[in-house]
């Protein structure tokens, strides 16, 4: 889980608690759950989907439409497309459910129960199979897209999921760990897999490599996914989240020193220095962009991905926990915290 306290980090994933400067008698700040994957884009539709915690909503935007509503159950904080099926799944922490959304016509098809409160979810589009974590729980929640019945596995606990169709494996952090759960969903069975650090907080896989940030050093992890051999990779302080391109370059925001790595096999690393505290990163790579956001600095960053340098700097937003693309036009939008859920962002 992440747990901001007073501007400082102190655990890894999904609580977000703000004090502003107010007077001694004004009320406590409020504590709520927030997720990074906290926005879809649907090539099938053309529309974005952005989490809208404070109105039980997912906000749908269309790039020639005014935007528009779902309401689902309590406290929607994280989003999965099947893009093959246009399905929707919304991770309903308030209500330990997950809501089923036709991307075609914006509606409510299911409301299926989880094992607790969930958190994290991720989409096998092949199997047609839906992974849903929970929070404080062993169980691992899975939904059957074509007939939305659910089961639970025991795998333990994970702050984040991330799905394998090529060699049908599922994998699970958890941030007080020093290893990856490999799950085998045909059997149920799980494998430990080492990462060589404690405190992981993001994954993501290229090929037969799964890269794994742990933030107690500057360094990610390349897991072989068929020898399990382990080797890392340099970064800056305390790397948090992993973007891999479809050009094999890797992205890393690292929280502790505000800097972005840039991993090149052909070249040695480079480092961008970023508003303090990154927390999200966004790829439009036709575009050329990465969009950094920092939510306790109000900011986004935008780094030119062919030069390597800032391109634009964008101030004032209402603590931008992630960046949601629409890849087809380019526009890209702060997903908030608060009351307005996303902000359209000027394009650099």
């Amino acid at each position: 889980m992440r747990l901001h306290l007073s501007g400082r980090l102190l655990g890894p994933a999904a609580f977000l608690l703000l004090t502003p400067m107010l007077p001694a008698q004004a009320p406590a700040p409020q504590t709520t759950v927030i997720n990074r994957d906290a926005s879809v884009y649907s090539e099938a539709t053309g529309k974005t989907f952005v989490v809208d915690s404070s109105h039980d909503s997912i906000a749908v935007i269309s790039p020639k439409k005014p935007s528009a509503s779902i309401k689902v159950d309590a406290h929607p904080i994280a989003l999965a497309l099947n893009r093959r099926t246009g399905m929707l799944y919304t991770v309903n922490s308030g209500s330990r459910s997950v809501s089923v959304i036709d991307t075609r016509t914006n509606a409510v098809t299911a409301t299926v129960p989880t094992a607790a409160r969930p958190y994290a979810i991720a989409v096998d589009e092949v199997a047609n199979k839906v992974y849903v974590s929970n929070t404080f729980s062993n169980m691992l929640t899975v939904v059957d897209g074509g007939t939305n019945t659910v089961s639970n596995l025991r795998t333990g606990s994970a702050d984040a999921i991330l799905t394998d169709s090529d060699r049908q494996r599922v994998y699970l952090l958890g941030y007080e760990s020093d290893t990856v759960t490999e799950l085998d969903p045909a059997t149920g069975t799980t494998t430990k897999l080492p990462v060589g650090a404690m405190h992981l907080w993001g994954m993501a896989r290229a090929g037969k490599t799964l890269y794994v940030s742990h933030v107690q050093d500057a360094e990610i992890a390349a897991i072989d996914l068929e020898t399990h051999a382990i080797h890392t990779l340099p970064t800056g302080k305390m790397p948090c989240v992993i973007v891999i391109g479809a050009s094999g370059l890797i992205y890393v925001a690292n929280y502790a020193d505000g800097t972005v790595t840039i991993l090149d096999k052909d070249h040695p690393p480079a480092t961008v220095a970023v508003s303090p505290h990154p927390q999200a990163l966004a790829l439009d790579e036709q575009a050329g962009l990465l969009y950094v956001a920092s939510p306790q600095q109000d900011t986004v960053t935008v780094i030119d991905t062919r030069t390597r340098r800032i391109r634009k700097r964008l101030n004032g937003l209402s603590h931008p926990y992630a960046v949601a693309l629409n890849p087809s036009t380019h526009q890209a939008y702060a997903v908030n915290l608060g009351e307005t859920p996303f902000t359209p962002l000027d394009r650099p």
